[in-house]
């Protein structure tokens, strides 16, 4: 086994047949919270020596794990631990999401950026980067999405479809819009709506960001591959929000909850590739309008530097948006910006 060093959450070098024990070590650890250990256990199961598991057990421990440790009773994994890991997330994963490769970063420039470096690779469909915390983290139209450590949950999957044109990608942020509400309610008591096309707000607040981004066949004119990004504000930001968002974003927890981030993860997982994977888009289409924030109101069509006034009348079955102008011509918006007052 190759012992070249690598480095760890904690940004520690250690050699891979350390980190294999380590990951090891969690996935039994996650898969069983609460529950205590001996040492002389823990060593058998992992087929290593006694002082690998010490050592597996401080690693995780610089890395932020409250792991227990009590004489004669071993080593425990607090259940009061909310720290993402590929190990955590699989936990929560319908069996349907088996095949996902998930990997898990400290910090990374942007996961959208990461993904499509991978997939210019040669990466296949499932890949699944998600981060802690972003440094170059992108909105839609090139803004930067704010993206600090800890309190949120930045992530990014590649998929590869099967003839969809470009006017058909859009769907890919809808289906992820109503995913995003169904996995926010499946693990709190929040009501989240949709503001078109790819904002998901509770209580009034912005909590949530979608960017879709797509490479695609010039010669066909389909849809090489897609990478999609979503942004998660969990928990208030250490220091609140910069000047400029203060008043519009929000989040969904103000205290820590035990393994939110890795459960809200994988509910997101479940929810979107159900709708990705099924042969009718129906259900979802029908789900998205429910949760549209903006059907049924007067909103700010913004193209450029040029903005319209209308009357936001519906989603039509190509996800579109469709609106009505003060003199009466209507139009199904599939991209752009809009804004209005929630």
């Amino acid at each position: 086994m190759s012992r070249e060093p690598v480095r760890t959450r904690a940004g520690k070098s250690e050699s891979r047949e350390n980190m294999k024990v380590r990951e090891e070590l969690l996935e039994l650890f996650e898969a069983n919270k609460g529950r205590y250990f001996s040492g002389e256990e823990l060593a058998g199961r992992l087929c290593v020596s006694r002082a690998a598991v010490w050592k597996a057990v401080k690693t995780l421990r610089e890395e932020g794990y409250v792991i227990d440790a009590v004489t004669n009773k071993g080593y425990c994994l607090s259940t009061k631990t909310d720290i993402l890991s590929p190990q955590g997330i699989r936990k929560y994963l319908s069996p349907e999401c088996g095949g996902l490769e998930i990997e898990v970063l400290s910090a990374v420039d942007s996961t959208n950026g990461l993904v499509r470096r991978k997939a210019d690779s040669g990466r296949a469909e499932g890949c699944v980067v998600v981060a802690n915390e972003q440094t170059d983290g992108r909105g839609r139209r090139g803004r930067l999405f704010f993206s600090p450590a800890e309190t949120g949950i930045y992530m990014s999957i590649l998929l590869r479809p099967c003839h969809y044109s470009a006017g058909q990608a859009v769907r890919f942020t809808t289906m992820a819009a109503v995913a995003i509400c169904e996995a926010i309610e499946e693990v709190s008591t929040e009501k989240a709506g949709i503001k078109w096309v790819n904002d998901i707000y509770v209580g009034g607040k912005k909590v949530c960001g979608i960017l879709t981004e797509a490479s695609f066949d010039l010669e066909s004119g389909l849809v090489e591959y897609a990478v999609l990004g979503v942004g998660i504000n969990v928990y208030r930001p250490r220091g609140g929000f910069p000047k400029g968002l203060e008043q519009t974003a929000g989040f969904l927890f103000e205290n820590t909850r035990d393994d939110l981030k890795n459960r809200l993860t994988a509910a997101f997982l479940n929810h979107f590739l159900e709708y990705y994977r099924a042969e009718s888009l129906t259900g979802y289409i029908e789900k998205y309008r429910q949760r549209s924030l903006v059907v049924g109101k007067e909103v700010t069509v913004i193209d450029g530097d040029r903005t319209r006034t209308a009357f936001a009348y519906g989603v039509d079955d190509d996800c579109r948006l469709l609106v009505r102008y003060d003199d009466g011509l209507t139009e199904g918006l599939s991209y752009g910006e809009i804004g209005i007052r929630l």
